[in-house]
């Protein structure tokens, strides 16, 4: 199975966001995907 790149929606003091825009077979809840070097996060977006 090929691995698919997350493309990345913004970029700043080396902060990588991340985000597929149409994932919702995979994943319910919305999120963004933050990079620095070795850490990596997954931040949940709630509804208003």
């Amino acid at each position: 199975m090929q691995e698919v790149k997350m493309p990345t929606i913004s970029m700043f003091y080396g902060i990588l966001i991340l985000m597929y825009f149409y994932d919702d077979k995979k994943h319910n809840c919305p999120h963004i995907h933050a990079e620095y070097g070795e850490y990596q996060a997954s931040i949940a977006i709630d509804k208003a």
